[in-house]
């Protein structure tokens, strides 16, 4: 039978000549998918079973199946968050949200803060959040019961369930109460652009959690008119926009009466999160 080493070799060769710039990164994630654990033995050999697994994730990969999706899973602030259809992949970009939150936040992060993930995917802003605020309590909101079922499995893997509620619905329709936070990675690409998104993206994400409308603006629009009355006095809000909308966004919210508190920019220099403080009366 071929040892791990060789099978990773043939799969990272297939990989570039398939056209990966990053084959032997995405073999070695790929085998570790296949036997379960991060650096196996690589004098290990694969079972017929397991060769056979391998087989599939390159067929997939070749197809244009990004590598996490095959493997169901990807990391995110540190913490395993599981896949779905239902799902965006969460991606090292959305970080900056959870690092301009928490340095909001400040001293408060030990406090039995309240926090709101809208539009919460795979729960990975929330429960990161909640990784790092062991006195705070959250809701994520998702369109999908899917999504929101996935967020409840990857809060139950990252200890976090008994402070973590997740419940369908659109926005913050038929919510009660205010929160001290309120975070969001909502749909933010212009319809029109769907189409010429690269295939990792516009086959294997859900076209509800990229379709931001004509403009790709609809959900902050929203967030203009709807947050005011959910966010608690001192409160802050943190939005992810995509390339070219800071201006936009700002000026959308501040007419809605926040006041902007800056924007964070990601790891390619792009900004990515607008922060915003309790609207103006």
């Amino acid at each position: 039978m071929a040892t791990i080493a060789d099978t990773r070799r043939e799969l990272a060769d297939r990989l570039r000549e398939g056209g990966s710039e990053s084959a032997a990164l995405e073999a070695r994630v790929l085998i570790e998918g296949v036997v379960g654990e991060r650096d196996p033995d690589p004098f290990g050999e694969l079972d017929a079973d397991a060769r056979a697994r391998v087989e599939d994730f390159a067929t997939r990969r070749l197809a244009g199946e990004p590598v996490f999706r095959i493997i169901g899973e990807r990391e995110f602030w540190g913490l395993p968050f599981s896949l779905s259809a239902a799902t965006l992949e969460p991606r090292p970009d959305s970080e900056t949200l959870v690092e301009a939150a928490l340095d909001r936040l400040g001293d408060r992060r030990q406090d039995a803060i309240s926090i709101l993930d809208l539009g919460t995917g795979t729960g990975c802003l929330l429960i990161s959040l909640l990784s790092e605020c062991p006195a705070a309590t959250g809701l994520g909101i998702d369109l999908s019961p899917e999504a929101c079922e996935t967020a409840r499995r990857n809060a139950l893997v990252n200890g976090v369930t008994e402070r973590a509620n997740f419940q369908q619905g659109s926005w913050t329709v038929g919510l009660g109460r205010q929160f001290d936070l309120i975070v969001s990675n909502p749909p933010y690409i212009p319809t029109r652009e769907i189409a010429a998104l690269d295939v990792s993206v516009r086959d294997h994400d859900p076209a509800l959690a990229l379709d931001g409308g004509s403009d790709g603006l609809d959900p902050y629009r929203v967030f203009a008119r709807t947050l005011p009355s959910v966010l608690a006095p001192q409160g802050t809000v943190v939005l992810e926009i995509g390339a070219g909308q800071e201006a936009d966004v700002i000026a959308l919210m501040t007419e809605g009466g926040f006041i902007w508190g800056g924007s964070r920019r990601d790891l390619g220099g792009h900004a990515r999160a607008v922060i915003f403080g309790y609207p103006l009366k």
